[in-house]
């Protein structure tokens, strides 16, 4: 099997870190001082669940390098997606599957718009993962993933991708109903990452203090709110699955969208709570939380996306 990973970062680099060392057939897809490093060193994955280790797979910032592919992991940032789903097209062919494993509810049907649904699958990532260095990912909270098709059903192929999955000690679950989990985990993350970055706290400091606690779980409520105004099959026990996978997250971890604000990366506030927002705003559902973390981090937003054009 021929295994692409379109984005080799914290989320790309570790789940495409354990399929090369179960001695798969991996190119990494990635581009200036990260992916020098990766050709010259190999990728080391520093891991919370699986130790260190390098894996010496073939890298590239060209897709075009490959051949039509078996599987492609999309895991660039969202802010990337119309220029990578444009990078991927020479690779997919007519028994390609893309599974995206990004944060946001939009990714797997701009996928599906250009792909068609029979290419794609959809799926969630549930760890503190960034690239540390160049050459190196590290890898720390729950280190998990779910997948699943874009309809409620298992399907064959996602059978045959969880033995894969599951051979190369990928912690993962076959999701029945991959949209549930997924509308879960983006109200959950959009709340979370917001409030993380406004607050400059870790999630336990914000679980801890009862106000911001409070905060965050609104803040949820609304975008299930939204989600199931749009249809979005959100299951009854959906709170408390998110109060579960807050109290359970390392207490010193941070979200990936705080430390990008902290490093003055391009950042997914636009992706997350403002997308929270925008389709709220389509069917006049209120989301007073999310509006004010949006309003607070916009403007620091706005900063980084300045410099970085500079």
């Amino acid at each position: 099997m021929k295994i692409a990973v379109m984005g080799t970062g914290g989320v790309g680099g570790y789940f495409g870190g354990l399929l090369a060392r179960n001695d798969l057939d991996v190119t990494f897809i990635a581009r200036g001082e990260h992916l020098k490093a990766i050709q010259d060193n190999g990728l080391q994955i520093n891991s919370q669940n699986d130790g260190v280790f390098t894996v010496h797979n073939p890298a590239t910032d060209n897709p075009s390098d490959l051949t039509k592919q078996d599987l492609i992991l999309f895991t660039v940032k969202m802010f990337d997606n119309t220029p990578a789903i444009e990078s991927i097209k020479p690779i997919v062919g007519d028994q390609t599957t893309i599974l995206t494993l990004q944060n946001g509810v939009s990714n797997g049907y701009d996928l599906a718009e250009v792909f068609g649904n029979e290419r794609v699958m959809i799926g969630t990532a549930m760890l503190e993962g960034r690239i540390s260095e160049p050459g190196v990912v590290t890898q720390g909270g729950p280190g998990a993933a779910h997948f699943g098709e874009m309809y409620q059903g298992i399907s064959e192929r996602g059978e045959q991708l969880l033995s894969l999955f599951q051979a190369s000690n990928w912690k993962v679950e076959l999701q029945e109903n991959m949209l549930d989990t997924l509308w879960k985990k983006f109200a959950y993350l959009s709340a979370c990452a917001s409030t993380c970055t406004a607050s400059n706290s870790s999630m336990g400091e914000m679980r801890s203090v009862p106000e911001t606690r409070n905060l965050i779980l609104s803040a949820i409520s609304e975008g299930f709110e939204v989600g199931r105004a749009y249809g979005a099959p959100i299951s009854d026990d959906a709170m408390d699955w998110a109060i579960s996978a807050l109290d359970n997250f390392p207490y010193s971890g941070k979200s990936s969208m705080a430390k990008d604000f902290a490093e003055n990366r391009s950042v997914e506030l636009e992706g997350l709570t403002g997308t929270v927002i925008k389709m709220g705003k389509r069917l006049n559902i209120e989301t007073p939380i999310n509006d004010m973390l949006y309003a607070v981090l916009k403007p620091w937003a706005e900063r980084i996306n300045q410099q970085n054009k500079a």
